[in-house]
């Protein structure tokens, strides 16, 4: 069972083995100064999550130490339990999925740790790793349904109430349910008139569904770019926990995912995986209302796939109107690109692209659509663009034709 006094051991115990990470006020991103970033994505391995694997192994007799580790994780876990396991001299095997990031798999291998890649989603992996558990003796390290790896999490909470005393409230990011079970537990013992909200992906919202429902939901099916959080089914203990201790659940999309990262990268320097930006993701798309309130939101992991980094911006770009695509018809004559470019120029806009196709079938025999690709500020300057070109006798077209 969870205590404090347990959460004030893993505090000891983790003391020299984790880092106390910075709470940053985040001015960059809520002009108020009321908005804080605690930012476990510095944490050793990248994420939160050694501090509960770490914890975890650390109680662990000899017996199960001598036997081995076994975990399964979609990759900030197996980092964690790898490293935790360097450090105490442990044999650890780790199963990840094989859709964990190339980044991921190559970072726990450099822990020491031995890797097997097995399944598609983490539930599959999970099953297999209960399953050579068995045939070998080796002791399991769950990632998020544990007493101990949740009082790791816990420490967090320890620290943001030492860093942020008058804090009223904390946005965490959930996947199993951990993270959020650990800090919940220690807030409402702590400092219960603080409220805790979760966040979790809309394409992996099973403890959304869970608590909504009032019972443990399975997803079939999840899909979200947010490997970290990419769950299927909750834990019956961190199910539990959430049930009694969180204060609301909300859920973002993709979209408003993508939208964070590059706000964290461009207004604060901050690099953070999918799971990472949930919390500053629901601050930005408004689910959560912060305002007049000292809110601290969980950064929880750094670690992201370099491979899609480019599609997390581009697409980051777009939901905040940094750039557009706008198709434009014409008449197919001399002056015509020179002319929309004028237009574009005048009102701040920036042509990074330009794409030309001729007239379809049925359409006028001297005419053409002509899409331009540019950087702007903002929506309202795409509207202003728009507006103009209009005016200026260009057709802009509300989508392609």
């Amino acid at each position: 069972m969870l205590s404090l006094d347990k959460m004030y051991h893993a505090s000891f115990i983790l003391k020299n083995a984790v880092s106390k990470t910075e709470m940053i006020n985040a001015l960059a991103i809520n002009g108020e100064g009321n908005l804080y970033l605690k930012c476990e994505n510095l944490q050793k391995t990248g994420s939160f999550k050694i501090r509960g694997s770490y914890y975890k192994i650390h109680q662990l007799n000899k017996t199960d130490c001598d036997k081995g580790i076994v975990a399964c994780s979609a990759g900030n876990h197996a980092q964690g339990v790898a490293l935790a396991a360097k450090k105490n001299n442990i044999k650890a095997t780790i199963f990840l999925p094989d859709s964990a990031p190339i980044s991921k798999v190559e970072a726990t291998k450099s822990y020491g740790a031995k890797v097997k890649l097995v399944g598609e989603s983490y539930t599959e992996s999970y099953e297999a790793a209960l399953k050579y558990c068995e045939e070998v003796g080796a002791t399991f390290i769950h990632p998020f349904d544990d007493d101990d790896v949740i009082a790791g999490q816990g420490t967090i909470a320890l620290e943001i109430l030492d860093q942020l005393s008058d804090v009223d409230m904390v946005i965490v990011p959930i996947g199993g349910g951990g993270l959020i079970s650990g800090i919940a537990f220690v807030i409402k013992q702590l400092k219960p008139d603080c409220k805790v909200i979760g966040v979790q992906a809309e394409g992996a919202a099973s403890m959304y569904c869970s608590i909504k429902e009032g019972r443990l939901t399975k997803t079939d099916v999840v899909s979200t770019f947010a490997d970290g959080v990419a769950v299927k089914m909750p834990g019956e203990l961190t199910y539990k926990y959430i049930n009694e201790y969180v204060d609301d659940i909300v859920t973002v999309t993709e979209d408003e995912i993508a939208t964070a990262i590059l706000m964290l990268m461009e207004k604060q320097k901050l690099v953070c995986e999918g799971a990472g930006a949930l919390s500053v993701a629901a601050v930005i798309s408004k689910k959560v209302n912060i305002d007049g309130k000292n809110t601290c939101c969980i950064l929880s992991g750094g670690n992201i796939d370099v491979n899609i980094l480019s599609r997390v911006i581009n697409r980051g770009l777009l939901n905040s109107g940094r750039t557009s695509d706008l198709y434009i018809s014409l008449t197919d004559k001399p002056g015509q690109l020179e002319g929309v470019s004028r237009v574009i120029a005048r009102n701040g806009g920036n042509v990074i692209g330009v794409f030309y196709d001729q007239g379809e079938e049925n359409s006028d025999i001297n005419s053409c659509v002509l899409k331009i690709k540019m950087e702007t500020r903002n929506f309202n300057q795409i509207q202003d663009i728009k507006d103009d070109l209009n005016k200026s006798g260009f057709c802009v077209l509300n989508k392609v034709i």
